[in-house]
């Protein structure tokens, strides 16, 4: 019982502090730490998330002044409680971020789809994951190959042409017709985006949600749904496209 207060002034103390280092704008300074201190562990540990934020998030970076990107970032620090001790992790945090805290009626409508796109490609670079070391077709017709998606390719779907966005081209309404994307690590450890068609998100999708079927069952499901009138001509251009997944390890034997 006699360490009760003592611990309880501490934890008070402690609350105060990160209070202040969080947001000196809105929170008392500690009484018993002096104001240049207090501003050198307030710019410290700001500096560190600001610096973080910049490096993985550029194309947003440039988007914005000094001053909007210095308010986004101190917004973000002050607001959001990171439930990761990892640096790696701040980027999904931010992201986490702009999707439920977020509430800038001035901030891009294309935001948070820009900044989901610039983290896919950190995420992937780090991934844990690896191609198998042996992805030699058992059978000698891709029709008959069963396949899987690769855990280091994923199929994207934005409202906006996310990877289009630059200082020069910023649109404020999105297209009639959604951006498709495929995302892939390859065997060197390069991450490549390649823009797609509806057809071939489709077909990724499929492989994904219903891994381990034959090449000619996927274009088979997804021919009965688009093409019912015609799944031959699906057949003759499917067979070609699984063979370039398979070449890129972006679809792998199961």
């Amino acid at each position: 019982m006699k360490n009760k207060q003592p611990e309880k002034h501490f934890q008070r103390v402690q609350a105060c502090f990160a209070a202040y280092i969080r947001d000196p704008f809105n929170n008392p300074q500690p009484a018993d730490v002096e104001q240049k201190r207090m501003a050198a562990y307030r710019e410290l540990f700001f500096n560190n998330i600001e610096s973080f934020l910049s490096s993985n998030f550029p194309v947003i970076r440039t988007l914005l002044s000094d001053q909007q990107w210095l308010a986004l970032a101190q917004d973000f620090f002050a607001r959001h409680a990171c439930t990761t001790p990892y640096f790696s992790e701040i980027a999904e945090e931010f992201i986490d971020y702009l999707q439920n805290e977020r509430n800038n009626t001035e901030d891009f409508p294309f935001l948070v789809e820009l900044a989901h796109y610039e983290w896919v490609e950190m995420k992937l670079s780090i991934a844990q994951e690896a191609l198998p070391t042996n992805r030699t077709a058992k059978t000698e017709t891709i029709a008959d190959l069963t396949v899987r998606l690769s855990p280091l390719a994923w199929p994207l779907a934005y409202q906006y042409p996310v990877h289009k966005i630059s200082p020069q081209f910023m649109p404020l309404t999105p297209p009639e017709q959604p951006t498709f994307l495929l995302v892939y690590r390859d065997a060197h450890d390069d991450v490549h985006f390649i823009e797609i068609n509806a057809l071939i998100f489709q077909l990724l999708q499929a492989i994904e949600n219903n891994a381990g079927q034959t090449a000619i069952s996927y274009i088979n499901r997804i021919a009965e749904t688009l093409l019912p009138a015609n799944p031959e001509s699906l057949v003759t251009h499917g067979l070609p496209v699984f063979e370039q997944l398979l070449a890129k390890a972006v679809i792998i034997p199961a």
